[in-house]
C-alpha cells in the first residue's frame, strides 16, 4: 500500500462516510481545540496591541529623569537637600554613560488647562510651553503638517521660533489665516512660528501634546530667565540595552555628579517608557502561553475522543483486518492504513478548526477597525510562527493517537479474525 496511490484515499472516505456522525463527533474535539487556541492567542495580541497603544506613540526604548531632594546626607550635605539638574550634568551624561543613543534636556512654562499665557492679536488660550532640542522629536514622535521643526541653527542663535500644536492653532488662529511667519506672545514675550504638528498619541494625551508649543531649548532658558537650569531630562536608550540597565546607569552617573548617597531612594525620580514596555511585553508573553497550553489541553482532549473512536473502528472492523492480514497484508500495511486514517481526520479537522479560527479574527478585526472607538482590543491576530507550532503540535498529537488503535488491529490473527 502506498498512501499517494488513489485505493487507500477512497478507502479511507468510505470508512469516515461509513458512519459520519461519529466521524463529525470525533472531529469536533480537535476542531474546537485548534480554534480555541488561535482565538485566545489572537485575542492576547489584540489586548497587547491595545494596551501598547493606550500608553502613547512615544517610543519604546525611551525614560525620563528629574532631580528631587534626598532622604540620606552625604559628604556633609543635609537631607533633604533639593537637587537641580544642569546643562553640565546633560553634558555628563553624553560624554559618559554608554548605554543612551541622546539626552534631551527640557523646560516648561504653563500646562494644559491652566492660565491662560499665550497670545495672538485678541485671542489667547493656556498651552504648554516647552524648551527642547532637535532630537527630542525622536524621543516623542510628532508629525509636523505645516514648515519644520527646530532645528540646530535655532539653538546655536537663540532665534526666538516656535513649533505649535494644532490645537493651539485652532484656539489663536482663524482657519484660513496665515500661520507661517506669524507672531505669538508667550508671557509677553514675541516668537515667531515656524511649524504646526499634530501628535501621533491617542486620546487625552493627544490632545494635551497638540495644546503645546516647542520652542529652542537656549531661547527659553534665555526669554524666562531659567539660567542653566534642567526641569527634567529625556532619555533615548540605545535598541540593544535594557531598559532597567540604561536607567541605572543613568542614577548611578547622576548621583555621582550631584553628591547624592549611591542608595539613597529619593534624590531623583524616574520614569521609563522602555521598562514598561518589557514588563508589558513578558506579561503578555505568559498569557499567550497559558492561552496556548489550554487551548493544546482542549486539542490533546480532542485527540483523545479520535484515538477511541479508532479503537472503536478497529473493533468493528476485526473481520475485515483479518481477511487482509490472510490475503497477505503485512503489518507494515495494516499500521500504515490505521494511521493514515487517524492523521486525515485529526489534521482536518484541525485545518477546518483552523480556518474558523482566522476568519474569526479577521472578521472581528474588520469590526473593530470600522467602530469608532476599539478601547483597549486592537487588531487581533495570530503570527505565522504561532500557527505553525499549533499545526505541528496537532500533527504530532494525531501521529501519537494513530500509535494504539495501530498496534491493536496488529493483534488481530487472520484465524481469530475468520471465526467472527
Amino acid at each position: 500500500m502506498r498512501w499517494w496511490e488513489r485505493d487507500p484515499w477512497l478507502e479511507l472516505a468510505q470508512v469516515f462516510l461509513r458512519n459520519p456522525f461519529r466521524t463529525f463527533l470525533s472531529s469536533l474535539g480537535v476542531g474546537w481545540g485548534l480554534f480555541m487556541i488561535l482565538i485566545t492567542v489572537g485575542a492576547s495580541n489584540g489586548l497587547e496591541e491595545g494596551v501598547k497603544a493606550d500608553m502613547g506613540n512615544r517610543v519604546k526604548n525611551s525614560a525620563f529623569i528629574w532631580g528631587k531632594s534626598t532622604s540620606m546626607a552625604y559628604k556633609g550635605y543635609p537631607r533633604k537637600r533639593k537637587i537641580e539638574l544642569t546643562s553640565s550634568d546633560v553634558e555628563y551624561l553624553v560624554e559618559n554613560a554608554t548605554t543612551l543613543q541622546a539626552v534631551a534636556p527640557r523646560n516648561q512654562l504653563g500646562g494644559w488647562r491652566g492660565e491662560n499665557n499665550v497670545t495672538h492679536d485678541l485671542k489667547s488660550a493656556a498651552c504648554g510651553v516647552f524648551g527642547d532640542i532637535p532630537v527630542y522629536k525622536d524621543i516623542d514622535p510628532v508629525i509636523v503638517t505645516e514648515g519644520r521643526y527646530i532645528n540646530q541653527r535655532d539653538l546655536d542663535d537663540r532665534r526666538k521660533v516656535a513649533v505649535i500644536g494644532t490645537r493651539v492653532r485652532q484656539s489663536l488662529f482663524s482657519r484660513d489665516e496665515e500661520v507661517l511667519g506669524s507672531h505669538i506672545q508667550i508671557q509677553g514675550v514675541n516668537f515667531t512660528v515656524v511649524g504646526v504638528f499634530k501628535s501621533q498619541q491617542t486620546g487625552e494625551d493627544a490632545e494635551e501634546s497638540e495644546n503645546s508649543i516647542f520652542t529652542p531649548y537656549t531661547t527659553f532658558n534665555r526669554a524666562f530667565h531659567m539660567g542653566d537650569k534642567v526641569g527634567w531630562l529625556s532619555l533615548l536608550i540605545k535598541e540593544d540595552v535594557r531598559g532597567d540597565t540604561a536607567v541605572a546607569e543613568v542614577l548611578r552617573l547622576l548621583k555621582a555628579q550631584k553628591s547624592v548617597h549611591p542608595e539613597d531612594p529619593r534624590g531623583f525620580g524616574e520614569w521609563s517608557m522602555a521598562e514598561i514596555h518589557e514588563e508589558m511585553s513578558t506579561v503578555f508573553r505568559a498569557f499567550r502561553w497559558v492561552s496556548f497550553v489550554f487551548g493544546g489541553l482542549a486539542l490533546f482532549a480532542g485527540v483523545i475522543g479520535i484515538m477511541n473512536i479508532m479503537l472503536i473502528t478497529v473493533k468493528e472492523r476485526t473481520r475485515e483486518l483479518g481477511v487482509r492480514r490472510a490475503l497477505g497484508a503485512t503489518p507494515a500495511n495494516i499500521v500504515v492504513q490505521i494511521m493514515m486514517e487517524t492523521l486525515t481526520l485529526t489534521i482536518l479537522a484541525g485545518l477546518i478548526g483552523g480556518i474558523f479560527g482566522v476568519s474569526a479574527l479577521d472578521t472581528l478585526d474588520s469590526f473593530l477597525v470600522s467602530a469608532e472607538d476599539n478601547g483597549i482590543f486592537r487588531h487581533p491576530h495570530i503570527t505565522l510562527d504561532v500557527l505553525l507550532n499549533a499545526l505541528m503540535t496537532m500533527t504530532i498529537l494525531g501521529a501519537l493517537a494513530g500509535v494504539l488503535p495501530a498496534l491493536r488491529a496488529l493483534r488481530i490473527q487472520p484465524v481469530d479474525a475468520l471465526r467472527t
